[in-house]
């Protein structure tokens, strides 16, 4: 799939193929960011892990 067209994780689960993101006709979608809450909540995971990584790596 295009990287411009945004695609619904939710949706998306378990299927071979992509669904498109309705943006702003979804409950997920953060319009003051322009994202959708899934990614949000994934990509604050993803930090919060390298965080801990690194501070687990520090402390050797």
């Amino acid at each position: 799939m295009a990287k411009d067209i945004p695609y619904c994780p939710l949706m998306s689960a378990g299927s071979d193929i992509d669904k498109v993101c309705t943006l702003e006709s979804c409950a997920w979608y953060v319009p003051s960011v322009k994202k959708c809450a899934m990614y949000m909540l994934a990509y604050n995971a993803l930090l919060e892990t390298n965080a801990r990584q690194r501070a687990a790596q520090q402390h050797r």
